[in-house]
């Protein structure tokens, strides 16, 4: 009897009926954001340079103060002030703590592939806009019993609906350049279908910011999905370009966002109590010598190291991680199923078990 009673327990668990508070996941992606500068703010090194910055006066006002802690929360206001006492954060490599991606690439569409597979794939080994072979949990999630029709993904890059693989997967995917689509649109989404052609990118295939941020928001606020994946783009666009001023502010302004998403989510009455957000990034930067911060990839050392962070009601308060240990951008996907009380088997990765509260 034991033994049965054991068994059915666990296969309730695997059934994906498993209780948890969470009845939503965020999951949001800062592309190229480095760890140093989430967890120790502006470089000092890099503020001071002409070649990166073109005011360095006024940069040093708004992001300079004399220890990183300082420079954090300058720069990342609220991921240091709610994040960082009301949830936990992962990658801040002084103490021992280490987040890596496992795919050898070290670029965004692999890494994009680990994070939401839950594995690296050899196969998928460059940018280009090629139908991801392999099955997401967001479209893994999107077959389950209740979440069908209530997965959406939205991204600055126009890759990404590709990555997704939005025709087999069935998930719409704003990304690139796209518009809101009609019938039914909001005076919000027919403002930004109207803006957005009107204000020009300085990129060919990755949007600014700001689109990406409020076609989700509205989103949001229109269907209630389960699940919703919002990938911003301009902090490694920026870093490409050579401009650390633009990758600072854009970094504090995707703070923002972040601050708006989530006091819209803890006002909502669907998501209030109920949604977790998930916070991390595709791949590092380069840090020696210094101009190896524009870069990322094999050839430049520690762009495989990575950060993560996450809020929510099944996750213990734990602010700050500073236990030494090592986890792996794959175990984000089965994080996300877990939260929502699934074991995502097509995986690699394992949940991260510190984030979720038993």
């Amino acid at each position: 009897m034991k033994h049965l009673i054991l068994c059915s327990f666990l296969l309730l668990a695997l059934s994906g009926t498993a209780q948890m508070n969470t009845q939503n996941v965020v999951l949001v992606t800062l592309d190229g954001m480095r760890w140093q500068e989430v967890f120790g703010g502006a470089v000092d090194t890099l503020l001071n340079d002409k070649r990166y910055v073109e005011d360095t006066t006024e940069l040093q006002h708004q992001f300079y103060a004399p220890t990183a802690i300082g420079r954090r929360a300058r720069l990342l206001p609220w991921i240091w002030s709610v994040m960082a006492t009301e949830g936990q954060l992962y990658g801040n490599r002084a103490y021992g703590n280490q987040v890596n991606v496992s795919n050898g690439f070290w670029f965004s569409y692999p890494g994009y592939n680990e994070i939401l597979t839950g594995q690296a794939d050899p196969r998928i080994n460059s940018n280009n806009k090629v139908d991801n072979p392999n099955v997401t949990v967001l479209e893994w999630l999107h077959q389950q019993p209740g979440f069908s029709g209530r997965v959406a993904a939205f991204g600055s890059w126009d890759v990404f609906p590709y990555i997704i693989n939005e025709k087999r997967s069935g998930i719409p995917v704003n990304a690139g350049f796209r518009q809101a689509p009609s019938p039914g649109l909001s005076d919000k989404e027919v403002l930004l279908n109207t803006l957005q052609p009107q204000i020009p990118s300085p990129w060919s295939t990755v949007r600014l910011d700001a689109f990406t941020h409020h076609y989700a928001l509205e989103y949001l606020r229109k269907n209630h999905p389960r699940v919703t994946y919002i990938a911003y783009g301009e902090t490694d666009d920026f870093a490409h370009d050579g401009r650390y001023d633009h990758y600072l502010y854009s970094a504090r302004q995707t703070d923002a966002f972040l601050q708006e998403l989530w006091t819209y989510l803890q006002q909502d009455p669907v998501y209030a109590g109920t949604t977790t957000l998930l916070i991390t990034t595709d791949h590092g930067r380069g840090t020696s010598p210094k101009d190896q911060w524009r870069g990322h990839g094999v050839d430049y050392a520690g762009s495989d190291a990575i950060w993560m962070a996450v809020i929510g009601p099944d996750t213990p308060a734990r602010g700050e991680m500073k236990t030494p240990g090592q986890w792996w951008q794959n175990q984000v996907a089965a994080t996300v199923a877990r939260l929502l009380g699934f074991e995502y088997v097509p995986t690699s990765g394992l949940a991260v078990d510190e984030m979720i509260r038993y």
